[in-house]
């Protein structure tokens, strides 16, 4: 995978390489980046999509997410699309111009982990995007084929570019444990929870609940499943008190109240307010990320209750099911995305992105240019 030492020669193009970069000392650019000749089991990619992620806002504001530091320039993104340049030395199930949806994680295959099929907690994974792997927000990439899926004639490169975080809530529900005809809590409608919405929907769960400080994502949400019933998070109450408030939202007895609540924020509070609303002896699954360590966790209320809380990270042999979904109409994923970038704007799709009054959903950049390799 190509990284900030990578070895691979430089190939000729007819079209430059522009690429969003962030570094080290918190700013964004666009700068022409080099492209490289795919090695043995490699492949050259166009990338035509790429949605702008959470994370990719993080690195840039913050410069960091736990341990994942950006400590010098690095091409942003990891949602993406594209379609084959130019195939490596070895590679037999890709050929010219396939179209393949991007898996940005490129685990060591050697640790237990990866051994026991866990490859998602690979200690030496490279990550697309995450310093100091480049990012998939430039026009061509060198990337694993093996961990390219074949996108299906009716599913679009902003579809396949949204399996990446369909494929965190894929992990997310099968680590929940949704259940048909039972009650679930959504935490936060962003982009995930978005997702998860539409995923517990089609699992069967019911009622569903969903909340957001934000009344704009909200009514979007009212929109997308029109079945689900919306909370607005008050700022004024507790953590307690909002689960509490949700809580009568299910009903008023103790069965009525959610047996899993996927929580999508990573924001302490709303872990709490998830932590609160579960049914005792309930799942509260943790897909958002947040930050380093969380202070307020009433330890007692979870072990006295036997909430089982647990937690995500990333995914793993969920590529092929989110395929599956999005072919067969499972759920529909075009609705999320609400603002579109030629890859040029890359700089201001992420000023949209990280400001959440501009109403945005899912911002995705692509690449119209009729790209090719001398």
């Amino acid at each position: 995978m190509a990284s900030l030492n990578s070895t691979h020669h430089a190939l000729e193009t007819s079209h430059p390489n522009p690429s969003l970069q962030v570094t080290a000392d918190h700013r964004i650019k666009m700068v022409e980046a080099p492209v490289e000749e795919p090695g043995p089991g490699h492949v050259l990619l166009h990338i035509k999509t790429t949605g702008i992620c959470g994370s990719d806002i993080h690195f840039w504001k913050t410069g960091r997410i736990g341990s994942l530091v950006v400590e010098g320039d690095c091409i942003l993104g990891h949602e993406a699309a594209g379609i084959v340049l130019k195939c490596g030395e070895g590679v037999e199930d890709l050929k010219v111009g396939d179209r393949v949806a991007v898996e940005p994680g490129v685990p060591c295959e050697r640790c237990f982990l990866c051994r026991e099929g866990r490859y998602n907690l690979c200690d030496d994974v490279q990550f697309a995007g995450v310093y100091p792997y480049h990012g998939t927000i430039q026009r061509y990439k060198v990337h694993p084929a093996k961990w390219l899926y074949k996108i299906p004639n009716n599913v679009s490169y902003a579809e396949a570019a949204l399996l990446e975080p369909l494929s965190v809530v894929l992990h997310g529900v099968r680590t929940g444990g949704l259940s048909l005809g039972r009650p679930a809590l959504i935490c936060g409608a962003g982009p995930i929870g978005l997702l998860a919405l539409a995923a517990a929907r089609a699992s069967g769960a019911h009622p569903i609940v969903i909340t957001d400080l934000e009344p704009k994502r909200l009514s979007f949400a009212r929109d997308y499943v029109p079945s689900c019933i919306t909370y607005q998070v008050d700022r004024d109450l507790s953590s307690e008190e909002n689960a509490a408030a949700v809580r009568r939202l299910f009903g008023a007895d103790e069965y009525s109240a959610p047996s899993t609540i996927l929580e999508c924020t990573g924001v302490e509070s709303s872990v709490v307010l998830a932590t609160f609303a579960v049914r005792r002896g309930g799942v509260v699954c943790v897909i958002g990320v947040g930050k380093s360590v969380m202070n307020n966790l009433p330890f007692m209320h979870i072990s006295l209750a036997e909430i089982d809380l647990r937690f995500i990270n990333r995914y793993r042999d969920t590529w092929p099911a989110g395929l599956a979904c999005l072919s067969g109409g499972t759920l529909d994923v075009k609705k999320l995305v609400s603002h579109v970038f030629p890859l040029e704007k890359a700089m201001e799709a992420m000023d949209i992105c990280s400001d959440l009054g501009n109403g945005s959903i899912k911002v995705q950049i692509v690449d119209e240019v009729a790209a090719a390799v001398v």
